[in-house]
């Protein structure tokens, strides 16, 4: 069984790099070598996310997602002006991360991705991975 941090590792970052990149490149005017630095990605994995080689099976959801997209706005912001240490751009995405978790889009995925899942709950439950020690 594969718990639900692979369907975030596999699809959720992937989504979340492509929106705080369209972010950084629209509103805030950076070329995609300038972002792919400030974000530590290289510009071969940017091209990969932009051209829609990684990153779009959940991009669709995500951008629906009005708090989720509060909080990449926030990443993008504080990336643009420089303003965001490693940490604190961490906890930003694990802030993201949670709130898709809590509107069912990981387990949406993660059923679809295992067939064998049937009634998982995991996700929903407020308490799970809310802390490091608690994964």
């Amino acid at each position: 069984m594969k718990p639900p941090c692979t369907v975030v590792v596999l699809y959720v970052l992937p989504a979340l790099r492509i929106l705080i990149m369209r972010r950084l490149m629209e509103s805030h005017g950076m070329r995609r070598i300038d972002a792919s630095r400030r974000m530590e990605l290289t510009p071969a994995a940017i091209t990969q996310y932009l051209k829609g080689r990684r990153g779009m099976a959940l991009l669709e959801e995500l951008s629906r997602s009005e708090r989720a997209m509060e909080i990449i706005s926030e990443i993008a912001e504080a990336i643009a002006r420089e303003e965001i240490h490693a940490e604190d751009l961490i906890e930003k995405i694990c802030m993201a991360c949670n709130e898709i978790r809590s509107q069912g889009i990981i387990c949406n995925q993660h059923k679809k991705e295992y067939k064998t899942i049937k009634d998982c709950r995991i996700c929903l439950d407020e308490n799970y991975c809310e802390t490091p020690e608690s994964c």
